[in-house]
């Protein structure tokens, strides 16, 4: 199980929770899973959201692999500017 952390703006539709643990190798598996155990989360997942995995922010690659243990955060999306 990974451990990820969410934005204040998502934790009212994850039951409050601000930290969830979740199955997934990948960031996309981690994502889908966040989705399958709390489908509230879909709109904005689906809208675009950042994640960061040990402090690296990952945009648009689904495949980043994750390690049970990496420090994972799921943010507002970040745009470069």
């Amino acid at each position: 199980m990974v451990a990820v952390h969410l934005w204040s703006g998502l934790r009212a539709l994850a039951d409050g929770q601000e930290v969830v643990e979740v199955e997934g190798e990948t960031v996309g598996q981690l994502l889908d899973a966040l989705v399958a155990a709390y489908p509230g989360l879909e709109p904005a997942i689906k809208r675009g959201v950042s994640v960061s995995v040990d402090g690296q922010i990952i945009a648009n690659n689904r495949h980043v692999k994750v390690a049970p243990d990496a420090e994972v955060f799921l943010l507002q999306r970040l745009y470069a500017g």
